[in-house]
């Protein structure tokens, strides 16, 4: 175990190490879940990556002299080739829907009525592990196929037919016109939710099924009163996640009057070619950098001892009582509202970070464009950076639990079943090496936020006059890449709290 030191009587290292044990379920941890020392100080690393960034600054601004979205040549039209027509892409649209609803219906019955252990039952591990996570690195390399998949569309789309069927006449509009200003705010307040729940939920099936059909019921409400269009563009957590992701894959589709147009770019080009919609697009963006920033963050032993070491001996223990064991409640309950309240802080520190570091590049040469037209331009290229962070927090996830998914479907509701013949394979649990997993995570993030920069520079080619302009407006930029990466790192690097 980390070894706890914290200031004052030994009672105060008592109630530390209980918050340690105690205060986070940590059931998705992001890292090694033990201490590892690094082969070479933290600071060393550091230094390379800023190096690694500044060098491909330079070489950006010298070789980059346009952005790929003005080439005529950026994308290859897949759709004229046989392999790439999608004529019919409505049908294969249900298919897909009506193949995903099956999972779906199965973890809400397994958490329903399959026993109550997290690793013993279906729904846990293929909603967390399966479709979050799976999906996301998925949809990062194939396009945004949760868009023509999404179960929870087809649900909607079906009760609307059903509904038209039984009063014997075409189906109305929706009930409600969805309202400009309303944007992504939606989809926000979802998302906020959705990474509470992971943080500070009670990670039973019975809970996910519980989530899970409240969640049905809220989706298919929001797409009878505004249209499913309507909805699941702008409103629905998971169809915006996964289309944001999707900016960043070589495949993209677009929709058209006679199926499905599949376009080949390179990886990441498509990701600056569109601004952010609005405000709420970008805090959305935000949010997805901010709240894995901060969920690695809040299992470090550091963050920890704010709250449980220095705010309680500061002030805390007069309020609550001076006797560490019989203030562990009281604490334990601080412990919520106090990470509760940060992480609905994190997308608004991260907006005001952003905002400031976009209004000094403006006026570093003095551009006459907008200051919100700047900040909108530049807030896709923020997307490799989440997409790195999201993979080096929770891609162990599939090698050590992903895996069980092969024994859970023979048994599913964790009864003895052996339906495939599957429920005794991958016995073992896969434990990754801790240095090679330190490693790809700093080579991930550093490339992530290299890829930002060369992005970025493709935008700023975009909208101001010259490559030098471009290239001096980048840099505070670079700075802002520069402490990102620096404190990307430094999480990673901090032992865990609570073993993940």
């Amino acid at each position: 175990m980390i070894p706890v030191r914290a200031p004052g009587n030994s009672g105060l290292r008592t109630l530390v190490a209980a918050a340690i044990a105690c205060a986070s379920p940590a059931v998705f941890g992001h890292s090694f879940g033990r201490v590892y020392n690094l082969p070479v100080p933290f600071w060393m690393y550091a230094w390379g990556a800023t190096g690694a960034l500044l060098a491909s600054f330079v070489v950006v601004a010298y070789v980059v002299t346009r952005s790929p979205a003005a080439s005529a040549s950026a994308a290859v039209d897949l759709t004229r080739l046989r392999a790439g027509r999608w004529r019919h892409g409505r049908v294969w649209s249900r298919a897909l829907q009506t193949l995903a609803a099956i999972p779906l219906a199965l973890c809400i019955a397994t958490g329903l009525w399959g026993v109550d252990s997290p690793y013993g039952n279906f729904n846990l591990t293929a909603f967390w592990i399966v479709f979050v996570l799976g999906l996301t690195y998925v949809t990062a390399m194939t396009g945004d196929l949760y868009r023509v998949a999404n179960p929870w569309r087809g649900l909607a789309d079906l009760g609307a037919a059903v509904t038209s069927r039984l009063r014997r006449r075409p189906a109305a509009g929706p009930a409600l016109r969805y309202p400009v200003w309303l944007g992504y705010w939606p989809a926000v307040v979802q998302y906020l939710a959705f990474i509470w729940l992971e943080l500070f939920g009670q990670h039973t099936p019975r809970g996910l099924a519980a989530c899970l059909l409240v969640y049905t019921g809220i989706t298919l409400i929001g797409a009878w009163l505004f249209g499913s269009r309507a909805w699941f563009r702008y409103a629905d957590v998971f169809a915006v996640f996964f289309r944001q992701i999707a900016r960043m894959s070589p495949l993209q589709w677009t929709d058209r009057r006679n199926g499905q147009r599949l376009e080949l770019r390179w990886p990441f080009a498509a990701t600056a070619d569109r601004p952010a919609e609005s405000l709420s697009a970008l805090v959305f963006i935000l949010l997805m950098l901010s709240s894995t920033a901060f969920d690695g963050l809040s299992d470090t032993l550091a963050w920890r001892r704010v709250l449980w070491a220095d705010l309680y001996n500061a002030g805390l223990k007069h309020w609550i009582g001076d006797n560490p064991l019989a203030a562990f409640p009281a604490m334990r309950q601080i412990d919520r509202w106090w990470n509760s309240a940060w992480l609905l802080a994190s997308p608004w520190i991260y907006l005001a970070v952003y905002a400031a570091f976009v209004w000094l590049s403006g006026r570093v040469v003095r551009a006459q464009i907008a200051f919100r037209r700047l900040a909108l331009a530049f807030a896709p290229t923020l997307l490799p950076i989440a997409l790195a962070y999201h993979f080096t927090h929770y891609y162990t996830l599939l090698q050590t639990q992903g895996v069980k998914i092969i024994q859970l479907v023979s048994d599913p509701f964790g009864f003895g079943w052996n339906l495939f013949g599957t429920a005794d394979w991958m016995q073992r649990t896969i434990i990754p090496d801790a240095g090679t997993v330190w490693h790809v995570q700093v080579g991930l993030i550093v490339l992530g936020h290299i890829i930002s920069v060369y992005l970025a520079h493709c935008v700023a080619l975009r909208l101001f006059g010259t490559r030098r302009e471009a290239a001096i407006s980048q840099l505070p930029m670079l700075v802002l890449m520069i402490g990102l990466t620096a404190s990307g790192l430094w999480i990673l690097s901090q032992p865990l709290a609570t073993a993940g």
